[in-house]
């Protein structure tokens, strides 16, 4: 199951970033070494992240966001949303 996971970063000082960071950047990488994330992304203004992840469950998916250093401090947070194929679409395959 794929899961879009959009995270909102609260302000970090810049020694929480210098503390967290070192940390979190290869806790995050080892989620895509795992093949439970696909793809990564910066949100505009270093607001937070978004993720897609394919996972079993949006469970599963919450569980592992809130291991990660940033997730168990509660200074990043997410709106998970389960995603899949655009199933209308299917109907203009009928219209041909």
């Amino acid at each position: 199951m794929k899961v879009m996971a959009i995270g909102t970063l609260k302000p970090l000082t810049l020694e929480q970033q210098q503390a967290y960071m070192p940390k979190e950047v290869p806790a995050t990488l080892q989620l895509y070494l795992d093949g439970k994330m696909e793809q990564f992304w910066l949100r505009d203004a270093m607001k937070g992240v978004i993720f897609l992840m394919n996972v079993d469950s949006v469970d599963e998916a919450d569980k592992l966001l809130k291991a990660l250093p940033l997730g168990r401090d509660n200074l990043l947070t997410f709106d998970l949303m389960p995603i899949g194929p655009l199933a209308p679409l299917g109907m203009l395959m009928n219209a041909v």
